[in-house]
C-alpha cells in the first residue's frame, strides 16, 4: 500500500554506502535510492522513524530527536536532483536536517515500513487540473443485517477522516465533490445518510446505533468504511505535548492534509476533522482537556471544543492544536514519577513565582553543608533523568529554590536551564517558569525574565504579576507597573521582607511618576516598616527624595540625595548624585561646566537601565543650553540600540530628534561657522527626518555652504536629496537649486543633467520659468547658443532676458545685447544711490555693446543718464571708458581689455545667492551659538 502511494522506487545499490548499509541497530539510519522520476530519502531506526517533517519556504526541515548529528555526507557531497544543498543544525534537544530545494523543485513525504520518507523531485509534480465543477464520486454499499460497507470510488488519492460522534458516523474527505448515493440505498444497521459540501471538502453523516464499530481502509484511491462487525484496533496517531514547552498538543499523523471545521446539523455545535492520506491510521482513545476533546477515530483526527479560538494546523506529519493564550494542560511534571521523600528540602511554594523566606534556611550545619547536600541529590537525579525520561525533577527544583531564596540568582538560573536542556517539555512547567523568571529578575536580566513571565504557564499567577510590576518599574513603564502590582497585591506579604521592601519601593516609584503622591507615601511607609538591610533602606530613601522633589520641598530632597549619594553602592549612589546635580543647577549653586563633568562621570558609573537614560537626557539638555551642540547630540545618541527596549528610550529619542530639528530647521546652527555646521550635519545625518522637514534642513544647510562658496559640498547635499529622497514637484524644486549651484561652480553639463533628470508635468509656472532660464544659461555655457534661444522661446521674464542678453554677447551681437542690458537697468538712473555690482556689470556691458555696434545715439543716451554714477562706482576707470566709447578710450588695447572683463557672471552669482537666502530663511538674524572649544580631555571614568 505504501508503495502504491509513493510510486515504485528502484533503489540504487546500497552495499557500498556506509550510511545506507541498513544497520538495524543504529538509532538513525539514512537510506537513499532513486529512479527516473524522483529521489527517495528514508530516515529509519529507533529515532529516525520518529522524525518530523515540515516545509519552510524552499527548505524541507527534518527534525530528528537526538542531539547527535546524523551522517549526511552522501547527501551533502552529491545532493539529489532538485536539491541545492543539505545542512544539519543543532536545536534544543534535537538535530534538524535542512534540504534546500532548487527553484521549481518539489517534495512529498510520509511514513511507511518503519521509516519517514521524502520523495524529492527535480521538477514539482504537476497538480491535477481543477475541473470546472466538483467531481461526482460514486458511493457503493454492501449491506448485511449487522454491518454495512460503503466504498467511495475516488479517481485519485484523497485524505479522509472517519469517526463516530454520538449516534452518527462522519466520513470527511479533503476534496470538494458531489457524492452519488444512488448505489448506497442499502445501509444495513445504519438508518440514513446525508452529505454536505464546502470549499475544499465533502462530508457524509450516517445515523448508526452507538454500539456499532467503525473501521476504514484504502485500496489505491478507493476508501472503504465499515459500520458494524467486529471491532478492529487502530493506531498510527500519537498525541504529545509540544516539545518546546508551549502549552499546546502535537499529533504525529503521517500524511495529514488539512483541518476542516464542520457544524453538526442536529446538535448545532462546531467541531473539526483532520484528514490524512492512506494507509489507514486513527486515534483509538478519547482524551479530554478543559479546551477540547479528541474523539476516537477509525481514520484521521476529530476534535470537539467549547472555545472559539482553538487553532488546528496540519503541517506535514504534524498536527498542532493550540490557543492564542495556550491550552489549559496539566504541568509537565505530572507525567513524571513521584519523587522520593526528602526530609528538609525546600518545599514548593503555592504560587509559581513566589519566593519563600524559609528557602534560604541553611539548617544547623550551615550554608556550605546544606548546599552540598542539595547539590548531590540534584546530580543523582540528573543522572537518572538521562536514562529515564520520566525521572522526577523535585531534587533539582529543590536546589533551585534554595539558591533563589539565598540570593544566588545566577546559580539558580543555571540549574533551571539544565533541567530544560535535558527535558525541553519542562519549559511548560509553571514552577520552573516562575522560579526562573524570579531568579532572572533578581539579577537584572529583565528581558529574559519577561519572557518567562509571558508564558501561558504562569499567565494567571499573582506572584508572577508582582514580578511583572517590579520589572516594569525598573524599566520605566510606570502605568504597566501599577497595573501589574495591583494584580498581585494579595501575595506581596508572602515574599521575604527584603523583597517586600523592594516591591514597595518600586511600586512607590511608579505611583510617584504617575502623580499619585498619597499612594507613593503609603507605599514608602510600607517599605520602611520591613526589617531590611541598610542597602534596601537607601533604595527606598532615594524614592523618598524624588517624592520631596516632586512636591517642591527642594532643600529636603537635596539633603536626602546628598546623603544617599555618599553610599558605596553604585545602584543608589548614581541616581542620587544625578538628583544632586539637577537640583544644584536649578538653585544656581553648581556651574554648568562642573555639572557636565559630574554627569559625564555618572554615565560610566552605572549603565544599562533607566538610570543611565536619565543621566544622558540631563547631560544632553545641559550641553544644548550651553550651545555645545556636538557634545549634546553625541550624549543623546550615546544610548544607541542598547537601551532602545526601555520605555524611557522613546523620550530620549524625541529629545535627540528635537535637538537636531532645532539646529538645522529652526536656525539653531546658524550661529556656527558653515564648515562646523556641515561637519555636525554629516556626523549625525542619520537623524534627518523623512519628508518635507528633512528636505528643508538640507536646503538650508546647502544655502549656508553656498554663502561661503563651498559649492562642491552644497551640490553633494542637494544631489543626495534629488537622487535618493524626492519625487515629483519636490524633486524638481531641489534639482533647480542644484542646477543653480552647478552653474555657480561653472559646471554647465552637471546643471543640465540636474534639470533634465527631474522633468515632470504640472509644475508651477514660476518654477518652470526659472528652470528654463537655468537650462538656457547652461546651454550658453556649453556654446549651444541656438539651442539656448529655442529653450527661452518668447519668455520675457527678467531671468530669461538676462540669459538672452548673455547669448547675444557671446554671439557678438553687440547692439541687441546692449539694448537688453540697458532695458534691464530700467529707470535706475532716476535713483541717485550707488549701483549694485550686477547693475554696474550691466551698465558696463551696455556701454561696451553700443560702442562696438557703433550706436552713437544709444551710447550718448546711456552716458547722459549714468555719467553721474561713475564717481561712486567700484570700477571707476572701466565705467568711464565704457561710457566714453571707443573714441574716448585712451588706447585700443584699453578698450579690448575692457570688453574681455565686462563679465556679468559675478553679479549673477551674487543675485542667485541672495535669492537662495530668501527662499530658505537665511535673511533672518542668526541664533547665536557658543564658540566650539577644542576637545577637552575626557573625565576619569570609574569602573562600572
Amino acid at each position: 500500500m505504501a508503495a502504491a502511494a509513493a510510486g515504485a522506487v528502484a533503489f540504487a545499490p546500497l552495499a557500498p554506502l556506509a550510511q545506507e548499509a541498513g544497520a538495524a541497530l543504529d538509532p538513525v539510519t539514512i537510506r537513499v535510492g532513486a529512479n527516473e522520476a524522483f529521489t527517495r530519502v528514508e530516515f529509519a531506526g529507533v529515532i529516525g522513524a520518529r522524525s518530523q517533517v515540515r516545509r519552510d519556504g524552499r527548505d524541507v526541515v527534518v527534525r530528528i530527536g537526538t542531539t547527535a548529528a546524523p551522517d549526511v555526507s552522501r547527501l551533502r557531497v552529491d545532493p539529489p536532483p532538485g536539491v541545492e544543498k543539505v545542512e544539519t543544525r543543532a536545536v534544543r534537544g534535537a538535530t534538524e536536517v535542512v534540504l534546500t530545494l532548487a527553484e521549481g523543485a518539489g517534495v512529498r513525504n510520509g511514513v511507511a515500513d518503519g521509516a519517514v520518507w521524502l520523495n524529492l523531485y527535480a521538477e514539482a509534480p504537476a497538480a491535477p487540473e481543477a475541473s470546472a465543477s466538483a467531481a461526482t464520486v460514486p458511493v457503493i454499499s454492501r449491506a448485511a443485517p449487522d454491518k454495512v460497507t460503503l466504498e467511495f470510488r475516488w479517481d485519485e488519492p484523497v485524505g479522509a477522516a472517519v469517526f463516530r460522534r454520538g449516534e452518527a458516523v462522519w466520513v470527511v474527505f479533503d476534496r470538494a465533490a458531489r457524492l452519488d448515493l444512488a448505489g448506497a440505498e442499502a445501509l444495513g444497521p445504519a438508518s440514513s445518510a446525508h452529505w454536505t459540501g464546502g470549499p475544499g471538502h465533502v462530508a457524509l453523516r450516517l445515523a448508526a446505533p452507538v454500539g456499532l464499530a467503525v473501521s476504514a481502509e484504502a485500496r489505491g484511491p478507493v476508501w472503504s468504511v465499515t459500520i458494524g462487525g467486529p471491532a478492529t484496533a487502530v493506531e498510527g496517531v500519537l498525541i504529545e505535548r509540544d516539545e518546546g514547552g508551549k502549552p499546546a498538543l502535537v499529533a504525529r499523523m503521517a500524511g495529514a492534509t488539512k483541518a476542516i471545521w464542520l457544524t453538526d446539523p442536529l446538535a448545532g455545535d462546531r467541531f473539526a476533522a483532520v484528514t490524512a492520506l492512506a494507509p489507514g491510521k486513527g486515534f483509538g482513545d478519547r482524551r479530554s482537556t478543559v479546551d477540547m476533546a479528541l474523539l476516537p477515530t477509525a481514520q484521521g483526527l476529530a476534535v470537539e471544543t467549547p472555545v472559539s479560538d482553538l487553532a488546528i494546523r496540519a503541517e506535514g506529519d504534524l498536527v498542532t492544536l493550540e490557543r492564542p493564550g495556550g491550552l489549559i494542560l496539566s504541568p509537565p511534571s505530572a507525567a513524571l514519577e513521584a519523587p522520593a521523600a526528602s526530609a528538609g528540602a525546600p518545599r514548593k511554594a503555592r504560587h509559581a513565582g513566589l519566593i519563600l523566606a524559609e528557602w534560604a534556611d541553611p539548617g544547623h550545619a550551615g550554608f556550605a553543608a546544606r548546599h552540598r547536600e542539595l547539590q548531590e541529590a540534584a546530580a543523582t537525579e540528573a543522572v537518572a533523568a538521562g536514562e529515564d525520561p520520566r525521572a522526577p525533577v523535585e531534587a533539582r527544583l529543590a536546589l533551585a529554590r534554595f539558591l533563589a531564596g539565598s540570593g544566588l540568582g545566577y546559580e539558580a538560573v543555571g540549574v533551571l536551564n539544565a533541567i530544560v536542556d535535558q527535558a525541553p517539555g519542562m519549559a511548560g512547567e509553571p514552577e520552573l517558569r516562575g522560579l526562573r523568571g524570579a531568579a532572572r529578575a533578581s539579577i537584572g536580566r529583565f528581558e529574559e525574565a519577561q519572557a518567562d513571565f509571558a508564558s501561558a504557564a504562569v499567565a494567571g499567577d499573582p506572584a508572577a504579576a508582582v514580578w511583572r510590576g517590579y520589572i516594569a518599574s525598573r524599566q520605566g513603564d510606570w502605568a504597566g507597573a501599577r497595573q501589574a502590582f495591583a494584580a498581585g497585591a494579595r501575595v506581596v506579604d508572602d515574599f521575604p521582607p527584603v523583597w517586600r521592601a523592594r516591591f514597595g519601593a518600586a511600586h512607590a516609584e511608579a505611583a510617584l511618576e504617575s502623580g499619585d503622591f498619597p499612594a507613593a507615601r503609603a507605599l514608602l511607609a510600607y517599605a520602611f516598616s520591613q526589617d531590611i538591610p541598610a542597602a534596601e533602606q537607601l533604595a527606598a530613601r532615594l524614592v523618598q527624595a524624588r517624592l520631596f522633589e516632586k512636591e517642591g520641598v527642594v532643600d529636603r530632597a537635596l539633603a536626602v540625595y546628598t546623603a544617599v549619594g555618599r553610599a558605596p553602592l553604585e545602584k543608589v549612589a548614581v541616581p542620587a548624585r544625578l538628583g544632586v546635580v539637577r537640583l544644584s543647577l536649578g538653585k544656581g549653586t553648581m556651574k554648568p561646566d562642573a555639572a557636565a563633568k559630574e554627569l559625564e562621570a555618572l554615565r560610566w558609573r552605572w549603565r544599562g537601565d533607566a538610570v543611565e537614560l536619565a543621566v544622558i537626557r540631563e547631560l544632553g539638555r545641559l550641553y544644548l543650553s550651553q550651545g555645545l551642540y556636538r557634545e549634546a547630540l553625541t550624549a543623546l545618541k550615546g544610548a544607541g540600540a542598547r537601551l532602545s527596549r526601555l520605555p524611557a528610550a522613546t523620550e530620549l529619542s524625541a529629545d535627540l530628534l528635537a535637538a537636531f530639528r532645532m539646529l538645522f530647521l529652526e536656525g539653531g546652527a546658524d550661529g556656527l561657522q558653515p564648515v562646523q555646521a556641515l561637519g555636525l550635519f554629516y556626523d549625525f545625518r542619520d537623524l534627518t527626518p523623512i519628508g518635507a522637514d528633512g528636505d528643508e534642513m538640507v536646503r538650508r544647510l546647502a544655502r549656508r555652504l553656498v554663502d561661503v562658496d563651498l559649492l562642491d559640498q552644497a551640490a553633494e547635499l542637494l544631489k543626495h536629496q534629488v537622487d535618493e529622497r524626492l519625487e515629483g514637484v519636490a524633486k524638481a524644486q531641489v534639482a533647480t537649486d542644484l542646477a543653480r549651484v552647478y552653474l555657480m561652480d561653472r559646471q554647465p553639463e552637471a546643471a543640465l543633467q540636474a534639470i533634465w533628470s527631474s522633468r515632470t508635468t504640472l509644475l508651477p509656472s514660476a518654477l518652470n520659468a526659472e528652470r528654463r532660464a537655468l537650462e538656457a544659461r547652461a546651454l550658453t555655457g556649453l556654446g549651444r547658443y541656438d539651442h539656448a534661444s529655442e529653450v527661452l522661446g518668447s519668455d520675457a521674464s527678467p531671468e530669461a532676458r538676462d540669459v538672452r542678453a548673455e547669448i547675444y554677447w557671446k554671439q557678438e551681437k553687440w547692439g541687441e545685447a546692449a539694448a537688453l542690458y540697458e532695458a534691464r537697468l530700467g529707470a535706475r538712473h532716476e535713483n541717485p544711490a550707488a549701483l549694485a555690482p550686477d547693475e554696474e556689470a550691466r551698465l558696463l556691458r551696455a556701454g561696451v555693446g553700443y560702442s562696438l555696434a557703433r550706436d552713437t545715439a544709444g551710447l550718448a543716451r546711456l552716458s547722459a543718464r549714468y555719467r553721474p554714477f561713475v564717481e561712486g562706482a567700484r570700477a571707476k576707470t572701466a565705467l568711464s571708458i565704457a561710457l566714453a566709447g571707443m573714441d574716448g578710450a585712451g588706447a585700443p588695447t584699453d578698450f579690448a581689455a575692457l570688453t574681455a572683463s565686462a563679465d556679468t557672471f559675478a553679479g549673477w552669482v551674487a543675485e542667485m545667492k541672495a535669492d537662495l537666502r530668501r527662499k530658505t530663511g537665511g535673511d533672518r538674524p542668526a541664533v547665536p551659538a557658543r564658540p566650539q572649544p577644542a576637545a577637552a580631555a575626557p573625565a576619569a571614568r570609574p569602573a562600572a
